[in-house]
């Protein structure tokens, strides 16, 4: 009789363990409308500036399940190589970008998909003689181009500075 009820509670072990294992398969973590606002920026990509000149390229594949955009920077202008990660955080409803690049600059941005541009900041940087936060903007064009302007901004949000306007134009496969 013991070693009946044994195998009973095995045998429902595995059945339960099975279903468990079954259902976590269906499951994809990273889905759904917000995590998708960002696919626009997934491609292999020339980046150009306003004048129509090759500024670099930036391959940008989703990992880990689609939970991730990684993005993989490279100037033709300098030396210049970079990493960013994009990933969506449900617990604040935010999106986020770690940066770190080749010359040791690293810079964390947080944000909004809103009115169909993904628009980034940093936390305000303390500076002579005012103060200022990164903001980046991404811009899905109906020609399937993406815009990327990369300013600083003041508290209140005026544009200070432009540092960066790139025209992506997506190449082959990724």
């Amino acid at each position: 009789m013991d070693s009946l009820k044994t195998e009973l509670i095995i045998i429902i072990f595995i059945l339960i363990s099975s279903i468990l294992v079954a259902q976590n398969q269906n499951e994809v973590p990273c889905s759904g409308e917000k995590y998708e606002q960002f696919d626009f920026w997934e491609g292999n990509w020339k980046v150009y500036d306003k004048e129509g000149d090759l500024v670099g390229t930036n391959k940008v594949i989703k990992l880990q399940n689609d939970c991730v955009l990684q993005e993989n920077w490279v100037s033709k202008l300098s030396k210049n190589t970079g990493t960013s990660y994009n990933y969506y955080n449900p617990k604040d409803d935010t999106w986020n970008q770690i940066w770190i690049d080749n010359s040791g600059f690293i810079m964390n941005l947080k944000g909004h998909f809103k009115d169909g541009k993904m628009i980034l900041k940093s936390d305000l940087v303390e500076a002579n003689p005012r103060s200022f936060a990164n903001q980046i903007t991404w811009k899905k064009n109906k020609d399937n181009t993406v815009t990327q302007i990369w300013t600083t901004v003041d508290e209140k949000g005026k544009v200070i500075y432009e540092i960066f306007y790139g025209i992506y134009k997506k190449q082959g496969n990724i």
